[in-house]
């Protein structure tokens, strides 16, 4: 690593706080859809590896933090990855005590965080010696990680079968546009796709709006009104061992732990699981049950993270978990940048990857937990009162749109329209990202596979 790029990794990571923070306040958002475009377009901006890798590390340190704040402060999810500590938190804020759940998601993160990386780094070391083996068969790989995901989801049976119509969409429309002239023999339009399954379920809720009878059963005429606690955040305690007891430490570190060799399965899944069974046995005490159950939850949202993006982007360069094909991806495939064979996997070596991960991480989760642990009521009340979440939204679903432009015209406009829209349907019927995402990536190997059937 040069001197040059130390100044470039430090605005990306500032960058992504200060982005993602604001953000992750907004109610609503998925974390996919505004890590992805974002990742993906610091890449194709030329932004060396190192910097990128700092970047999206930061961002999702930030994010995942600053997303359990509104579910902390007025009850609504700031994204997927807060869905699982709903249910404690409110129960937290109805007794009065949501500044100390932030102080305690904040704890959280950061034993998360700090577990996670070099346990990941370890993890990763152990599966390098046979990643040439492994990556020989990445057809199959990908084809097998696109089933263990489907059989992991909850409407298992609708996500085996969607998988080949899926395939099949995905090779298809790329082979109209080279037969056409829309695009070379050569070309790529596979981010394009990416990025449309991302927007999916927001496209798919914007255009239910045109739909004369489902916009007249929305309410009309009234405002959802919400009650901002705005008490205890005048503490300037900051001190891990003051936020958190003995007991919630452990059992986050120990739960941070666990989920990292599981780095194929869903995040959301392994948080809620692992999350639940830290309290199955404080049944006594709800608000304490409560108090744990939002710190470990809060430490396996990031260890899932992270170690579904460090162990598969150092040890394999492919991605072979929900998170490196979803929000990560941009890390692995950007046409004209990054490939399956050529990513931040054969340009990186391991002191790169250790010093980007770790600038990324701690730089971030420092300045999140003193915004967290000071300031996140503030922001919460700012964010709510003049940043409308619809605004945010329709920004990444037209820089969505544009670069399906950019990449073959008005017909990949349209073709993205129709994957996000029959994405969006599956995963309103229960078919995860993950699943999609993995198809995309399995693709080109289950097409063949079938042509060989025939």
């Amino acid at each position: 690593m040069t001197p040059e790029l130390i100044p470039m990794m430090l605005m990306a990571v500032l960058g992504a706080v200060v982005l993602y923070t604001f953000i992750g306040f907004v109610p609503g958002t998925d974390e996919t859809s505004v890590l992805a475009p974002v990742t993906l377009a610091l890449v194709l901006a030329g932004a060396p590896p190192q910097v990128v890798l700092a970047f999206f590390v930061s961002a999702v340190v930030t994010l995942n933090l600053m997303n359990g704040i509104p579910t902390a402060l007025v009850g609504l999810p700031g994204g997927v990855m807060s869905a699982p500590l709903m249910e404690h938190s409110v129960l937290l804020r109805d007794k009065g005590l949501a500044s100390g759940t932030i102080r305690k998601m904040a704890v959280g993160s950061a034993i998360g965080t700090l577990v996670s990386i070099p346990l990941g780094f370890a993890l990763a070391g152990l599966l390098s010696p046979v990643a040439e083996p492994i990556k020989s068969q990445t057809p199959l790989i990908l084809a097998a990680g696109t089933v263990l995901l489907a059989l992991l989801g909850g409407n298992r049976v609708l996500a085996l079968i969607a998988i080949i119509p899926l395939a099949l969409m995905f090779q298809a429309l790329p082979a109209l546009y080279r037969s056409t002239g829309i695009i070379s023999e050569d070309g790529n339009v596979s981010v394009s796709f990416f990025l449309g399954i991302t927007v999916g379920p927001m496209l798919l809720t914007g255009l239910e709006l045109l739909n004369p009878g489902r916009r007249a059963a929305l309410p009309h005429g009234t405002r959802t009104r919400t009650e901002l606690l705005r008490s205890g955040f005048d503490s300037r305690e900051l001190m891990p061992g003051r936020l958190v007891s003995l007991s919630e430490g452990w059992w986050s570190a120990t739960m941070a732990a666990a989920s990292t060799p599981l780095f194929v399965l869903s995040p959301v899944g392994l948080t809620f699981l692992l999350g639940e069974a830290s309290v199955a046995r404080q049944e006594e005490n709800r608000v304490r049950r409560a108090q744990r159950a939002v710190t470990v939850m809060s430490a396996l949202t990031h260890s899932t993270y992270l170690a579904g993006v460090i162990i598969p982007l150092v040890a394999l360069g492919i991605p072979v978990s929900g998170v490196s094909a979803g929000p990560a991806g941009p890390l692995f495939n950007a046409p004209l940048v990054y490939d399956l064979s050529n990513n931040l996997h054969h340009q990186l070596r391991m002191p790169d990857f250790v010093m980007a991960v770790t600038a990324g991480a701690l730089i971030s989760v420092a300045i999140t937990y003193v915004i967290a642990v000071r300031w996140s009521s503030r922001i919460t009340y700012f964010v709510m009162r003049r940043i409308p979440h619809e605004a945010v939204l329709a920004l990444f679903m037209a820089f969505i749109l544009l670069l399906a432009y950019i990449d073959a015209g008005v017909p990949n406009v349209f073709g993205v329209l129709l994957v996000g829209v029959l994405c969006g349907a599956l995963n309103r019927l229960g078919v995860s990202y993950g699943v999609q995402f993995m198809t995309l990536y399995a693709a080109p190997g289950i097409v063949r596979a079938l042509v060989a059937l025939a």
